[in-house]
């Protein structure tokens, strides 16, 4: 019997967002514009914040919050080693050195403990990062913020994995500062490529109207967007700043509307593997289950990020490549950065980072998506069993 073949993360696109970009084909208006404006006041309302500005990716939100608020040079921003490069190679734009803090031990996220010891005089933002669709312990943070006085530091959250996810009953958006998603091809919601930045403040920092000044400077600082320049007449615009070319189009945000529309089926179906996954591999011992809900607290089910008790890295590579054989695709979220050679030439070293690398080696993200049937994932947890059993033996 042949294998199936089951790939790691396609995108689940039907006709209707097919048929939206076509309409905005056909309309004239293919960048910037209407469609860009009811996406972002879709996904305000969706996440319960005042203000939401698309744009072309997370990185580019990540990069354009620190470009607007002046954080650069001898600024420090702390942030976590595990994650992809985007977080922390947007501090690397701005000439700051990343200030890394490890893991809390058997857990995926910054140590919140030690965020304290990490903070100086020069340190401007703390920049978390939520993992596999579970957010940050967000009120955590800022305790620690509040006892060190310092509610000055701007809180930023690289919720890339985490839209649609649940903290404390509120869904993910307005809990810190800013919260920066990715609508990648690969994300529980997808523009094709693309993100965008959620907050509550348009005043943040004394700013006269932050909407708009990330507006503008994600259009190279024109005082004018495309659309209201190509008004009969309304050619002369300003540049403001320096600004960055990082816009989102109404063909990607044509696609955005409908997934958001959908996006609560879409993620009930992710859900619903998850448990399917968890209950074929509960019961094994050398088998570590991801978070899925703790009071209400509930992830986004963006990855099933499974853990193999006692396994090394090369134990973890070596199942991948069995399962590979298999036609099964799977992944491992994240190899930290001081691995990475951008990171090592910089000075960081993994032995630094003992808790991350701990997590890394025995990591491995099975195929988790809205179109992937629930035999499919059945299958792919029995073909994982016995791949680490035979590794085991």
């Amino acid at each position: 019997m042949l294998n199936k073949k089951i790939p790691f993360s396609p995108p689940d696109i039907t006709e209707e967002e097919i048929e939206a970009v076509v309409q905005v084909l056909k309309s004239g208006w293919i960048t910037t514009g209407p469609k860009t404006a009811e996406f972002e006041e879709n996904l305000a309302n969706y996440c319960k914040t005042k203000h939401a500005v698309a744009l072309n990716s997370n990185t580019a939100g990540l990069e354009l919050i620190l470009k607007v608020l002046g954080i650069g040079g001898d600024d420090e921003v702390i942030t976590t080693p595990y994650t992809f490069a985007a977080t922390s190679n947007v501090l690397v734009h701005r000439n700051i050195r990343p200030t890394f803090v490890d893991l809390k031990k058997d857990t995926f996220f910054i140590d919140i403990e030690k965020i304290a010891d990490a903070i100086t005089p020069k340190t401007k933002a703390i920049m978390t990062v939520d993992i596999a669709g579970v957010p940050v312990d967000y009120d955590a943070v800022k305790e620690v913020i509040k006892a060190k006085k310092r509610e000055d530091i701007v809180l930023i959250s690289d919720s890339a994995h985490s839209f649609g996810a649940t903290y404390k009953g509120d869904k993910v958006g307005g809990q810190f500062d800013f919260h920066v998603y990715s609508f990648h091809a690969v994300k529980n919601l997808t523009t094709a490529e693309g993100g965008a930045i959620t907050f509550n403040d348009n005043r943040f920092q004394g700013k006269e109207d932050l909407y708009r000044e990330l507006k503008y400077t994600s259009l190279h600082g024109q005082t004018k967007d495309a659309l209201s320049k190509m008004k009969a007449g309304a050619w002369k615009y300003d540049i403001v700043t320096d600004g960055f070319k990082s816009n989102m189009t109404d063909i990607m945000a044509a696609i955005g509307i409908v997934q958001l529309k959908r996006f609560d089926a879409m993620m009930n179906i992710r859900r619903e593997l998850h448990h399917i996954y968890n209950s074929i591999l509960k019961d094994r011992d050398w088998a570590i289950l991801p978070f899925d809900k703790e009071g209400n607290t509930e992830t986004c089910y963006h990855l099933y990020p499974l853990r193999i008790k006692g396994f090394s890295e090369e134990q973890r590579d070596a199942l991948i490549q069995m399962m590979a054989e298999k036609d099964i695709a799977t992944n491992v979220h994240f190899m930290p950065l001081p691995m990475l050679t951008l990171y090592k030439n910089m000075g960081y070293k993994i032995e630094d980072y003992p808790n991350a690398y701990a997590q890394y080696a025995n990591e491995i993200s099975l195929p988790l998506y809205s179109i992937l049937k629930a035999e499919d994932a059945e299958y792919v947890a029995k073909e994982l069993i016995k791949c680490v059993e035979k590794i085991l033996s």
